[in-house]
């Protein structure tokens, strides 16, 4: 039943990104949702990013030096502002995080 149900997802997901991707396709979207859209992936990526930087193992809300997510994040940050480059953003905040969880001791 569980594989029934990723597959059944599965086909739902392509099945509605196919809808607006496809080039042979009749089907547009206006200008305003386009550009309605265009907020979804980083509302996504802040839900996704946010809890795991600022509430770490959900031990409530850690804003201090001490915490390695916050470092790393705020690295990432600035990395990312200064470079515009993802792998380099990416790397350079693990590199970080890895470095500063080890100092730390968490």
């Amino acid at each position: 039943m569980i594989w029934l149900t990723i597959l059944a997802m599965a086909l739902i997901i392509f099945a509605s990104r196919y809808l607006f991707l496809a080039p042979g396709l009749p089907i547009r979207l206006n200008h305003q949702a386009q550009r309605f859209l265009s907020y979804a992936s980083p509302a996504v990526l802040t839900a996704i990013w946010a809890p795991i930087v600022f509430v770490p193992e959900q031990s409530g809300l850690n804003l201090s030096l001490s915490n390695p997510y916050l470092i790393g994040a705020l690295v990432s940050a600035l990395i990312a502002w200064k470079t515009k480059n993802v792998l380099l953003t990416a790397v350079t905040g693990m590199v970080v995080f890895g470095g500063v969880s080890m100092l730390m001791g968490s």
